[in-house]
């Protein structure tokens, strides 16, 4: 890589790392708890707000029911993360739920887990970084106007700083994350501490709202579809919970252990927070609605268009920490930017995954491959794109796009403990010592329970929001279903051609004999470097081939070569059509059906220029006759390159950024001179 591109490169991703250096990536958990967690953590700044604006499709009276809905998705956050504790500690490798489920369940059902996590990272990037521009929005006007261009600009720049590293990464994110739970946990102290050791009365900016229900007394079936509904818009709190089952391996030692502890933090940390801020909504009188300029009734009149109806969080840290206060302002800031950086969940999971399923030949194997500073570049970058197409075409609407969302962590949370069940019953056929197997039945029941609660809870997202965008996320499943069977398949044919297993005799026989041909334009100095190669390697047969395109151009060639007498016959096919590669090709064709079993060897003379506009003049014709020539069995193809005045420059020019150290590439002068010699003083 040249100079002008390496400098750049440095600043924005940092000095290239060696690979031994990978163990000094690994995360100790106060940082993986930021990177992995992110996700759910920040899911608080508006889980709560979903349950609310599905309950006021029945108006306030339905609001008493929020306690109940928090209560169940509670139940079902530590089920799952319990559940996933009993992952990490059995599959530590960072399969995640795909190895589970492969492993258990056979490959079709860890494919299904594969797609429905990588279209759930893909729309956690979408929807967290939508989320976050609609929060900055509010406060710059700027941003909501070119919410779309921001919102991909903000995914740029996370890339960038997900490419710096894991731990690099890690440690720029910690601050803002840790920030936000410690401002959530004050306000929900202070909040009770206000409430009930001081009497104070606490009012949200909406308490003297009324809410215009869409559909009044809602009884039966419709009342229950509806607690359903908002139960399921609750989940997205669980979202990202399975990241760190898939990232074991970016863990220091022990890493089974240092996970299970991690999501142990993580689940403890994302409940209390979404039940404090259920709780304190309530008593502060929040009110949201889905639709707030015609359900939201202020003095008896809509408020109308020009109302911004606030977030939950926003509204309670108003009413807590009263209105323009330090505290408000610093937690208002923390969680626009947390839920900027909720992404990073995805942008560590999405590449682990992709190179997991890389080494299963499921994907690209160049999703396998480590960048320079031993993170998954490859994941990374395909990451961004596909969530800024997301972007693009949802407009940056998280309103939209969180529709799509939680039915791709719920198939996966379902198919993945249901394998776990089976991982047990599997070991539990084996296990004669009784400490043990209760061991193993106390696992298997809570993973089992995982199981039952995350299925239906599959069956209530599917029912209750199919119709409103989650087809979408189920055809990108299947389109990555498909995609990766192709892909495996044609990564098998490949393998099962080239196979040395399967070789018939044939293919180790050596060749009866070698017809060689160097192609000729005109009579130089490249032409005869070639000919003097091919002469070197002894073919049974050897000739010069030249098309004739112009008769006095080729006339000069035969004269000239017959006054240099040099000793290898020269061959002329006219071309009437001024074509070049196909009367080569032909010709080769018809050597090979005279003599199956001869090898014909082509040498094409090629000029080295040292500027890329060069190559813009040169070797094209060559270009397109060693196309051809690849698609024809029994050719070698060999270039013989001739090295012009320019190329000389250019390899100066390799010789000086050898030489050369990027900024950053070198610390405190050679490490040789760095180290005292044996037996020296001072």
């Amino acid at each position: 890589m040249s100079k002008l591109t390496d400098v750049p490169k440095r600043i924005l991703i940092g000095r290239a790392l060696r690979s031994d250096k990978l163990g000094e990536t690994l995360l100790p958990k106060r940082i993986a708890l930021p990177v992995f967690a992110s996700d759910p953590l920040s899911s608080v700044a508006y889980a709560p707000g979903e349950v609310l604006l599905v309950l006021s499709i029945a108006g306030v009276s339905a609001y008493h029911f929020s306690p109940w809905i928090a209560l169940a998705v509670v139940v079902l956050m530590l089920t799952v993360v319990t559940s996933y504790r009993q992952n990490v500690r059995a599959y530590p490798s960072g399969g995640g739920d795909y190895e589970v489920a492969t492993t258990n369940l056979g490959p079709r059902a860890g494919l299904t887990v594969a797609s429905a996590l990588l279209v759930d990272y893909v729309l956690t990037v979408a929807v967290s970084i939508s989320a976050g521009v609609e929060n900055l929005g509010s406060a710059v006007p700027f941003v909501i106007e070119h919410k779309t261009l921001c919102a991909i600009g903000a995914i740029v720049l996370l890339t960038l700083m997900n490419l710096r590293g894991v731990r690099e990464s890690g440690k720029l994110f910690a601050v803002p994350t840790y920030l936000f739970v410690a401002g959530v946990f004050l306000m929900i102290l202070w909040g009770a501490f206000r409430g009930l050791v001081l009497g104070d009365t606490m009012h949200a900016p909406t308490s003297e709202f009324e809410i215009r229900p869409e559909h009044q007394g809602l009884a039966g079936f419709a009342l229950v579809f509806l607690l359903l509904r908002a139960f399921s818009s609750g989940c997205a709190a669980l979202t990202g919970v399975e990241a760190i089952s898939n990232g074991v391996p970016a863990f220091r030692k022990p890493k089974s252990r240092n996970a299970a502890t991690t999501l142990a933090m993580m689940g403890l940390l994302a409940v209390t927070m979404f039940c404090g801020i259920i709780a304190l909504a309530m008593t502060t009188g929040v009110k949201m609605a889905e639709y707030p300029a015609r359900d939201l009734i202020r003095d008896g009149v809509p408020v109308g268009d020009d109302y911004t109806q606030d977030p939950v969080i926003a509204q309670v840290a108003e009413a807590v920490f009263g209105h323009g206060s330090v505290l408000f302002m610093i937690l208002a800031a923390a969680t626009a930017l947390v839920l900027f950086l909720a992404a990073n969940t995805a942008y560590n999971g999405f590449p682990l995954l992709g190179s997991i399923l890389a080494q299963d030949r499921y994907l690209p194997r160049q999703l396998h491959t480590r960048g320079d500073r031993l993170a998954f570049s490859n994941g990374i970058v395909l990451l961004a794109g596909a969530a800024m197409l997301l972007v693009w075409i949802y407009g940056a609407d998280s309103t939209r796009l969180i529709q799509l969302y939680i039915v791709g962590v719920f198939v996966s949370f379902t198919l993945s403990q249901t394998g776990m069940v089976r991982h047990w019953n599997r070991l539990l056929a084996d296990e004669r010592d009784q400490a043990k197997r209760r061991h193993m039945n106390r696992s298997r029941a809570i993973n089992a329970f995982g199981a039952f609660f995350t299925g239906l809870v599959l069956v209530v997202v599917l029912a209750t929001k199919f119709t409103h965008g989650a087809w979408v996320a189920l055809l990108g499943m299947v389109i990555f279903y498909g995609t990766m069977t192709a892909i495996r398949k044609h990564y098998d044919r490949v393998a099962a051609e080239i196979s040395a297993e399967n070789a018939s005799p044939d293919e180790s026989v050596r060749p009866s004999r070698v017809h060689a041909i160097v192609l000729v334009s005109k009579l130089h100095r490249p032409t005869l470097r070639a000919l003097a190669y091919a002469q070197l390697i002894r073919a049974d047969h050897l000739e010069a081939l030249s098309i004739s395109v112009d008769p006095a151009e080729t006339k000069a060639l035969r004269e000239d070569w017959e006054r240099r007498r040099i000793n290898v016959p020269l061959k002329i096919l006219d071309s009437p059509y001024r074509e070049v590669t196909r009367p080569v090709i032909e010709y080769v064709k018809g050597l090979r059906r005279q003599s199956p079993r001869d090898v014909i060897s082509v040498y094409i003379p090629e000029y080295v220029v040292g500027h890329w506009y060069e190559h813009l003049l040169h070797n094209q014709s060559a270009l397109r006759l060693k196309g051809r020539l690849l698609f024809t069995p029994g050719v070698m193809v060999t270039s013989v390159p001739y090295q012009l005045q320019s190329s000389e420059a250019a390899k100066k020019r390799a010789r000086k950024r050898a030489e050369w150290n990027a900024p950053g590439s070198v610390r405190r002068g050679p490490v040789e001179r760095r180290h005292k010699e044996p037996g020296r003083k001072g």
